[in-house]
């Protein structure tokens, strides 16, 4: 089996270079590879690419993230998010070929606090979840063979994350405030990228499983909870660790006004993913705490 994996440096596409390295080979790409053009942003030479490879599996792990940016360059946001995940889907379609493809909660508006199911109205507030939005929909109506996981809070072991802030601050600072009022689970990138692995190997047997899934560690909790919990098990695990903050204040939002508006309810349920690919997703502490296991 060919896989065609775009995003290879990001979080996700990091861990799924390991997770699809066992179904077959894998050419892994991002937007500086030179033999192949895997840059999002080159719509004719993404399109070529495929053409060339002609891979049975396109994984997306590529998009553009920087949520405020967006706000201020929203048609390179829509090119990324939204216009190359659709050529992939026509590309992909013409082989009879999978895309599997990320999106995000940021789809929804943040109201309520019900978990979010596949079939709920999406209301993005922000130019990111509107890209993201139209790329899901390009994808659906485009390519019969697809897998969309939305997702939500992803952090992975490499490259910058919020608990590796939390944990440089709470050895600076002795108070620090964050943000209580956004709720959500934090999802590690090495889950997203073996759940993928394991979705691909169902598909190929069960293409009428086929469509949108939530995909989400379970439980939840809030930023400020998520730093207290970081803080504390770091405490316990490492004791040499210098943590001088002694309150981790919880805030509102308003706190920290920021270009894009953020979804107070990023809850998604994983119900759906969880009966048809039959698999428990863990609590979303199990992750974090292999993820600081393995950095500190």
């Amino acid at each position: 089996m060919k896989i065609l994996l775009l995003g290879k440096n990001g979080q996700l596409g990091w861990e799924l270079q390991r997770s699809l390295a066992s179904l077959g080979e894998v050419t892994a790409l991002d937007r500086h590879s030179k033999d192949y053009c895997g840059d999002l942003g080159n719509l004719p030479g993404l399109a070529a690419t495929v053409q060339t490879l002609r891979p049975d599996v396109i994984v997306n792990a590529a998009a553009h993230t920087a949520v405020d940016k967006a706000e201020s360059e929203p048609d390179l946001a829509r090119t990324i998010n939204a216009l190359a995940p659709g050529v992939l889907a026509q590309e992909a379609q013409k082989l009879g070929a999978w895309l599997v493809h990320y999106s995000t909660d940021y789809v929804f508006d943040g109201s309520g606090s019900r978990p979010w199911v596949e079939t709920d109205k999406p209301a993005p507030l922000s130019v990111y979840g509107r890209t993201k939005l139209e790329g899901e929909q390009l994808i659906a109506g485009q390519c019969q063979r697809h897998l969309i996981l939305r997702t939500s809070w992803v952090y992975a072991a490499r490259g910058g994350n919020f608990a590796k802030t939390m944990l440089r601050l709470a050895q600076e600072r002795e108070r620090l405030t964050v943000i209580d009022d956004q709720f959500g689970a934090p999802t590690g990138a090495d889950l997203l990228a073996d759940v993928t692995a394991h979705a691909i190997q169902h598909l190929l047997q069960r293409a009428q499983d086929a469509g949108l899934y939530h995909l989400a560690a379970s439980g939840e909790t809030t930023w400020n909870k998520y730093a207290k919990h970081v803080i504390a098990q770091a405490k316990t695990t490492h004791p040499a660790i210098k943590i001088i903050a002694s309150e981790i204040a919880s805030v509102p939002s308003s706190d920290f006004p920021t270009p894009a508006r953020r979804p107070h309810n990023s809850r998604l349920d994983s119900a759906k993913l969880q009966a048809v690919f039959g698999l428990k997703l863990p609590d979303w502490r199990q992750g974090v705490d292999r993820m600081l296991a393995e950095i500190l």
